[in-house]
């Protein structure tokens, strides 16, 4: 049988900076996609760019795919930091 150990102050700063970086690629995510919505709305609202309207619309249905994609990858990898909390808590 395995003996939990308790955590010094290298494991937990380990965490935080784990913590940290999942919250700075949720908002790498949703950096990207603000940028692909505005490039999909100006690709409609500017008439010099009629030719690409189909690939505006295309970038505006795909944003929201990339944000739910992002938010879940986020609760995902939260909650493992999470669970791992717990078990080295006990």
């Amino acid at each position: 049988m395995k003996e939990k150990k308790e955590l010094i102050t290298r494991d937990w700063l380990a965490i935080d900076r784990t913590k940290m970086a999942n919250e700075r690629t949720f908002l790498a995510y949703l950096r990207t996609v603000i940028v692909i919505l505005g490039s999909g709305i100006a690709l409609l609202k500017v008439p010099a760019l009629d030719d690409l309207r189909g690939f505006g619309f295309i970038l505006i249905g795909f944003s929201p795919l990339l944000l739910v994609f992002g938010v879940s990858r986020f609760l995902y990898v939260r909650r493992h930091i999470h669970m791992y909390y717990k078990e080295t808590r006990k």
